[in-house]
């Protein structure tokens, strides 16, 4: 997850790729890139699902939260760890072993008789998360020519926009087709399909230099570091807390039907998109602003929906804004994460994955009592509240003219 403005790493310290043409490290890119891609979509894919599997286990909402809950914490933790404990490993190696960890995971659900081989199969996700993340944080300026790891680095890291507002439609898609098994089932496959491009077409990757523990305790003493883990928490939190039950909701408050559902999501996909490619254009130049204004516009969404969302008409229409908004997010959030430590951007990624993933476990966590205890309307209500908090948290970054660090010339 991550910005498509995310700088290259810098080389000092790293082992030397061997010399290719320019074109050469072009498919290792798309392959990490859908790699990242299946990731992202293989956490969030329960959201579009979350009744069916339900009801195939005859257990509640709540409880089938707990499979967005179980990779965030597992990635939070394995993000750092692993940076430093596979430091001396191949990262081609590390790559394969992890897409094949993926496809494992994945079949693993598919295949599960009861609830608790689910969620075993989602802690193997999030080790996957936060490893898979970890290396590839870096690895454009390892397969292509200095001048094109910027283009190259937004094309790996567009699959987690991609992933986070494309995988809920698809996998509810899927599942209206061939049941949710099947979803899983697709998952795997494409995660074998993967794994044989990495194998393929990625050089050796002899280990490099990594995101030391004591650079990435030194990034939590800025202010800048602190105030992107501050965001990073109001936005993520309101959305996921949100949006993993934004099925529940339909059904029960909407009254909307299985079709119309994933008709609803595949307009809030699109909308996503639009909203992560408005995100990256703008957030460079006015990190604040794009930041708030989507945060904003998340908090207005689900504060309007136990109202407006009553009708498929207004609902429809909240869902399209609430995908742009949350288009931007990853962007934006990733972005505050690289400027705060500009000479560690690998460090950066790691804080950022760690963050995220941490808080979209304790969004479907908190969440996911909340939905058992009242109902989806009441989450949608909480989730507004928390994310109306970004505005002020923002503009108190401006008012104490906080500034960020300068870049390193490349």
């Amino acid at each position: 997850m991550t910005s498509t403005n995310v700088p290259a790493a810098q080389g000092a310290g790293r082992a030397e790729t061997p010399a290719r043409s320019p074109l050469a490290g072009w498919p290792a890119v798309v392959s990490v890139m859908l790699g990242i891609f299946l990731i992202v979509t293989t956490e969030i894919l329960p959201i579009g699902l979350l009744t069916r599997i339900g009801a195939g286990f005859a257990i509640s909402d709540g409880t089938v939260g707990l499979m967005m809950t179980m990779p965030g914490f597992l990635a939070a933790f394995s993000a750092p760890v692993i940076t430093v404990a596979t430091s001396g490993v191949d990262r081609r190696l590390m790559l394969c072993v992890f897409m094949l960890l993926l496809s494992l995971a994945n079949l693993l659900a598919a295949a599960a008789p009861g609830y608790w081989l689910v969620l075993i199969s989602r802690v193997v996700v999030g080790v996957v998360i936060g490893g898979f993340w970890s290396i590839s944080a870096g690895l454009a300026e390892r397969l292509v020519p200095a001048e094109s790891v910027g283009r190259a680095t937004s094309v790996i890291f567009s699959a987690v926009p991609l992933g986070s507002v494309l995988g809920v439609p698809a996998g509810t898609f899927i599942g209206d087709l061939a049941g949710w098994r099947t979803a899983f089932v697709a998952m795997g496959v494409l995660s074998i399909a993967v794994l044989i491009m990495i194998v393929l077409t990625m050089p050796p990757l002899p280990p490099g230099e990594a995101a030391h523990l004591g650079v990435l305790r030194g990034m939590l003493k800025g202010v800048n570091t602190r105030f992107a883990l501050l965001l990073t928490l109001l936005v993520v939190l309101a959305h996921f807390g949100t949006y993993t039950y934004i099925t529940p909701f339909l059904e029960q408050v909407t009254g909307a039907g299985t079709h119309t559902i994933t008709v609803f999501l595949l307009a809030y996909g699109a909308a996503g998109v639009v909203g992560n490619f408005l995100g990256g254009a703008n957030v460079v130049r006015r990190p604040r602003v794009v930041f708030a204004l989507a945060g904003a516009l998340i908090a207005t969404t689900t504060f309007l929906l136990p109202v407006l969302g009553r009708w498929p008409a207004g609902a429809a229409v909240l869902l399209v804004v609430w995908g742009i908004a949350y288009g931007a997010v990853p962007v934006c959030s990733q972005n505050w994460f690289t400027k705060a430590a500009p000479h560690s951007p690998e460090a950066a990624s790691v804080l950022f994955t760690a963050s995220f993933q941490a808080t979209i476990s304790l969004a479907a966590l908190t969440a996911g009592g909340i939905v058992d205890h009242t109902s989806p309307s009441t989450v949608m209500v909480f989730g507004g509240l928390t994310a109306a908090l970004m505005v002020p948290a923002v503009w108190s970054h401006f008012a104490l003219r906080i500034t960020w660090p300068d870049h390193p010339e490349r």
